[in-house]
């Protein structure tokens, strides 16, 4: 059946370019908004917008009866989740179902099979993907410490309801152990409500990479290729780039087998990305995590193979069949994503909330803005402190790079702090330009930034 009507719970840009990708398809939108969202962009664009609560998230945003609720009184047959909040969570895919509305995203079951990082490793064993040298659920210091002295060390204490970062230490040294596992239960627990831990061995130069996945439920399951999302600062992405570069070819092909098996495996619907570490001494990967939503990084895929994520996800909840193999899906050039955060590098990173006076983004060839913002917003110390995606496209990663430096150079905010300049000096770096990094390099980019600037 096709969408007729969509009710978007989610807010931000990623509301803007769902309300955008609808339309596009001549669907009718609804936004579902707190409070402190009713004047926002996505308020203004949809065809109507309801109020499903305070500004608190968790009145509003993660509140799924409400959200059900506002969807069914404005005659939506749909829902679209977006990334964050409730998108990964099944019972309330599941209660969307049961209303009698679409989920624009995988079955209650896949997002099951995949939200519990232990039942996901489980399912990876099956059917042949490759896992780092790990445990199952840990339940004291002592099984930790057994697990420590099989693998060794350095080692990951990970969540196993986890995501985001959250409840992840790193173990360098058997002293470090308790303390770790202590740290990482408790922020677990506090987190997901689950204090359940695993064990992986942490490989010190590593790469993140990630497949994104297409599959419409009726048997075909597509990859568009693989993300680099090694620049990184305490887990959380803030540089993304497509294809994934400096890999061996047998490396890159093994991990779009391994991402396409492991979701014909659970019978996948919608898009999806199948995350992984990638040890770039030995030339070797390993499966992360599946997360089963549309992420934040999709538009730099979508540079590069002409494919609407979005638009996609919408045809086949509404039953479509894609309608393409693997090989109408073709590359061209290098695409890259910063995400501009009203963050002050200076001060740890620590978010910025206030009026935008002013708002001059970048423009031209090649270069895509998604963003919820524009001059006189106010930025909500309520929500996630993202601002804008600044997203370029070249036809090779010299050329991207210098592409994203030019843009990042025109940008210009007034009001709040953001991480632009910060990112200035990413991009200048002739290590990163070089492709010299890992999921460590961030880390050390931002310490020589402070330092810089203190000097």
């Amino acid at each position: 059946m096709a969408i007729r009507r969509l009710f978007i719970a989610n807010r931000g840009e990623i509301a803007v370019r769902v309300i955008r990708a609808a339309r596009a398809l001549g669907i009718e939108t609804v936004a579902g908004v707190s409070e402190a969202d009713r004047e926002s962009m996505a308020a203004r664009l949809a065809d109507q917008a309801v109020t499903i609560g305070p500004a608190a998230a968790a009145q509003s945003y993660l509140d799924g009866a409400r959200i059900v609720a506002a969807a069914l009184g404005t005659k939506c047959d749909a829902v679209h989740p977006g990334y964050g909040f409730l998108s990964e969570n099944a019972d309330f895919a599941a209660s969307v179902e049961e209303a009698g509305l679409v989920f624009v995203g995988p079955t209650p079951e896949n997002i099951r099979a995949m939200g519990n990082k232990l039942e996901a490793r489980r399912i990876a064993t099956e059917a042949g993907v490759p896992l780092a040298e790990g445990s199952p659920r840990v339940h004291s210091v002592q099984e930790a410490r057994d697990v420590a002295e099989t693998i060794g060390y350095p080692l990951l204490f990970k969540a196993a309801a986890g995501g985001g970062g959250r409840g992840i230490r790193i173990v360098r040294r058997a002293e470090e152990l308790a303390a770790a596992f202590a740290n990482a239960s408790s922020e677990a627990q506090a987190a997901f409500g689950d204090n359940a831990l695993f064990i992986e061995r942490y490989i010190e130069n590593a790469r993140h990479v990630e497949v994104q996945v297409l599959a419409d439920g009726q048997g075909t399951v597509l990859h568009l290729g693989a993300r680099d999302c090694s620049l990184q600062r305490r887990y959380q992405k803030m540089v993304e780039e497509a294809p994934d570069f400096g890999l061996p070819q047998a490396v890159r092909e093994g991990l779009h087998e391994a991402s396409v098996t492991l979701a014909a495996r659970i019978g996948y619907r919608s898009a999806g990305t199948v995350e992984f570490i990638v040890d770039v001494d030995r030339g070797a990967f390993f499966f992360l995590e599946m997360n089963t939503r549309v992420q934040v990084e999709h538009p730099v895929t979508e540079m590069i193979t002409g494919i609407d994520i979005v638009a996609t996800q919408l045809r086949i909840a509404g039953g479509e069949a894609l309608n393409l193999s693997q090989s109408d899906i073709v590359f061209h050039g290098h695409a890259i994503e910063c995400r501009i955060n009203a963050e002050a590098p200076l001060r740890n990173f620590a978010p910025t909330p206030g009026r935008i006076a002013r708002w001059t983004m970048p423009g031209g060839p090649g270069v895509r803005i998604d963003t919820h913002v524009e001059a006189g917003w106010m930025v909500s110390p309520w929500y996630d402190s993202m601002l804008a995606k600044l997203i370029v496209h070249a036809p090779d990663r010299a050329q991207a790079v210098a592409r994203m430096a030019a843009a990042l150079g025109e940008i210009r905010v007034e009001g709040v702090e953001t991480t632009v300049p910060f990112l200035r000096t990413v991009f200048a770096d002739q290590d990163y330009r070089d492709g010299r990094i890992n999921t460590r390099w961030l880390e050390a980019a931002a310490e020589r930034f402070v330092a810089s600037k203190a000097s």
